[in-house]
């Protein structure tokens, strides 16, 4: 069963061309929603099953390479975190597939776009069922050419081809440091097996690198590049982080994400919600044992994490495009899922992962639904007033802002969960996290939490200003599209009631299993902190953030209690026990609400479009606007040197000296001699009568001299 969660959409995506041409378009709409669905069921069955029986093992396909100690099997890995990533992946995907026959009803290459995204679903599914560092690796360019091939569908536009280029361009630079971890690994451990190497790692075992004449303990190994000396787990690490950054789209690696708007919409809310963006995350999470050993690679992730969103957010107060607008958006929750992960709450970080593909695959597809009914227009200063035209739009739409905003009440409980939105439930555990992890000694654990306030701020702001631009006030639609605008296709709207669904409740449906009192049953080892206690073993610079304190302080349930004990000491089920001051419980509440009231008063008030606080023509305003000038920094240090070589190379390399003293020399001397002898052919019989006179001259002279 598990293999065939895998298999399906890769029949799909092999059936999709064929089924086109013999049966039509529909034909194969049908028949790969048909095979993403079945795959969607099996993977809840799965799900279901890890997490009650607590089911793990590894399925094998078929022996793939073999070649002295390189040896990697096709494998199905399940245990809890395959099992929520393949829920996840399968559940949007197949709404996605659902939602695009509506979406896409009038394009006329269906089958191919179905193809590319029941391929897209296959690639990301080996990668996060992948029991081995190279299957890890084909599921993970996999899912790099698939979004190639989707982000530039529409081909005939120069924009899209541009945005396919960079994002595959951007992925490669940091697939690049992927490539270079996963070597280091297989010279350190001799291993690309995920167990042999975590075990090690959990365990520190002795290892014995390629060249080295004894063991070694793997958390004191160092490795020499020329003078200098790294340490062995911090390398690897940040090689994997590095790899992580490009395909989540962090800080420094974020350009391509959202240039990738230029494909069709769904295609925008199968990447940035559930899949490619998040197979960082996942990798951080997989490889958590590593970074809990290398307190440096993690100190990495939560700085990078944090930054990217405060960064992202900043940048997103400005748009006007309304799927960039949203792009940004996963940027920035992204980022807190890494500074997440970089405090050693990777339950956390994995349980926001989960809500956020519910919200955020609602707020594309939602905004979908607004483009296409305005006649595919995307910019926000001319829409406005249009929740009449499109109320169960803009009810879904609504849905996904109050759960991307975190909607919800602090210290309140209902059976047991934090009373909220999906967003307000896991990105609270979060921003505690953070809060616990600085107080832990966890580095850059304040930092995160201060950015993580001020990136909530924006979020709320944004996320309003997207819906009072979208759908309140006067409308600023044309005359025209405002009396015929396209119909949203049944298809489309069924779709997004599932994600409305888990946007809603998905949080307090969940906390229990992802990070409250049951987490560490239910994560089962997968994650390096509760495997690492199950396992007795010793996890290097500080464990679980929250758990820390815990060993020194006795408090209560987190609101559980409130009224018997001190309310303003509360706690994190997952992380064990932890008093918070009550500032930190209410922070994040406060952060939307500001946001809100921010929003309100400029966009509710007077004419939307009047300049605010940062007026166009001011310093900061352009500097968000123009995305802090990222682009424009990259063209000057890395796209015009390299045009300016390439040029160099061509004209003057390829062209003036090899071409110059190659074959275009020797042809050029071929001609001019060709062109001398062609003028010893004059037509007159007395030149050449004294030409052979020459001759015969010459000749017996050379005879007599001879002889």
């Amino acid at each position: 069963m598990e293999a065939l969660i895998v298999l399906l959409p890769l029949f799909g995506a092999l059936l999709a061309m064929p089924m086109g041409r013999m049966a039509g378009p529909r034909a194969t709409e049908l028949a790969t929603i048909f095979l993403v669905a079945i795959a969607c069921v099996l993977a809840w069955i799965t799900f279901f099953d890890v997490m009650n029986n607590h089911t793990t093992g590894v399925v094998k396909i078929f022996s793939w390479i073999v070649s002295g100690e390189l040896k990697a099997d096709w494998s199905v890995r399940i245990d809890t975190l395959s099992a929520v990533m393949m829920v996840v992946v399968t559940s949007v995907a197949t709404l996605v597939h659902v939602y695009s026959v509506g979406y896409m009803h009038e394009d006329k290459s269906r089958p191919r776009f179905f193809a590319y995204l029941s391929l897209f679903t296959f690639a990301m599914l080996t990668l996060v069922t992948a029991d081995n560092f190279l299957q890890l690796f084909f599921g993970w360019e996999g899912v790099g050419l698939a979004s190639y091939l989707l982000i530039g569908f529409w081909h005939h536009k120069k924009s899209a081809n541009d945005a396919a280029i960079k994002a595959f361009v951007v992925n490669r630079v940091g697939d690049f440091g992927f490539a270079l971890g996963i070597l280091a690994i297989f010279f350190v451990f001799r291993s690309l097996e995920f167990d042999p190497v975590l075990d090690a790692v959990r365990n520190n075992a002795l290892v014995m690198p390629y060249g080295f004449s004894e063991a070694v303990h793997v958390r004191d190994l160092l490795l020499g590049f020329g003078h200098w000396q790294f340490d062995a787990l911090t390398l690897i690490g940040i090689l994997l982080f590095i790899g992580a950054m490009g395909k989540s789209a962090q800080f420094l690696l974020h350009t391509w994400l959202p240039d990738a708007m230029e494909g069709p919409t769904p295609v925008s809310a199968l990447i940035h919600a559930a899949t490619m963006v998040t197979a960082g995350v996942f990798l951080v999470s997989r490889f958590s044992p590593i970074y809990e050993a290398a307190p440096v690679a993690a100190a990495l992730v939560t700085f990078i994490g944090a930054t990217t969103a405060f960064f992202a957010a900043s940048i997103g107060l400005f748009q006007n495009d309304i799927k960039r607008v949203i792009a940004y958006s996963t940027c920035s929750q992204l980022g807190y899922m890494f500074f997440a992960a970089g405090v050693g709450a990777y339950g956390a970080a994995m349980f926001h992962l989960f809500t956020h593909a519910f919200f955020k695959a609602l707020l594309f597809l939602g905004s979908g639904a607004v483009i296409h009914a305005l006649h595919h227009e995307q910019d926000m200063k001319k829409m406005g007033g249009i929740r009449t035209i499109l109320p169960a739009t803009f009810l879904f739409m609504f849905i996904g802002t109050i759960a991307i905003t975190g909607v919800g009440i602090p210290e309140v409980r209902l059976f047991g969960a934090p009373f909220g939105t999906a967003g307000f439930v896991s990105k609270d555990m979060i921003l505690e996290a953070a809060f616990a992890g600085g107080e832990t000694g966890r580095t850059f654990g304040y930092y995160a939490f201060t950015l993580g306030i001020l990136a909530a701020i924006m979020t709320s702001f944004y996320s309003w200003r997207l819906m009072f631009l979208t759908f309140y006030r006067r409308s600023r639609v044309p005359e025209h599209v405002l009396k015929h605008p396209h119909h949203v296709d049944n298809w489309m709207l069924y779709s997004l009631i599932p994600l409305a669904i888990g946007a809603l409740f998905a949080g307090m449906a969940f906390y229990g299993k992802f990070v409250g009192k049951d987490s560490v049953a239910f994560w089962n080892g997968s994650l390096a902190i509760e495997g690492a206690k199950s396992a007795g073993a010793d996890i290097g610079h500080g464990a679980d953030p929250i758990a820390e304190i815990a060993k020194a302080a006795e408090t209560v349930d987190h609101g559980a209690n409130a009224g018997q004990e001190s309310a303003d000491k509360e706690h994190g089920d997952s992380y064990g026990h932890h008093e918070f001051p009550r500032w930190v419980l209410w922070a994040p509440f406060f952060a939307m609400v500001i946001g809100l009231l921010g929003a309100i008063s400029h966009y509710m008030r007077g004419d939307p479009l009047r300049p605010g606080v940062l007026r166009e023509g001011g310093m900061i305003y352009a500097f968000l606007k123009n995305k802090w000038y990222f682009d424009e920094l990259y063209r000057f240090l890395f796209l015009n040197p390299a045009r300016w070589l390439g040029r160099f190379l061509w004209k003057k390399g390829d062209g003036k000296i090899i071409d110059g003293f190659g074959p275009d020399g020797i042809s050029a001397i071929t001609a001019l001699g060709s062109r001398l002898m062609a003028r010893l052919q004059t037509g007159y019989i007395y030149h050449y009568a004294f030409a052979m006179l020459i001759g015969i001259v010459t000749f017996l002279f050379i005879v007599g001299v001879v002889n």
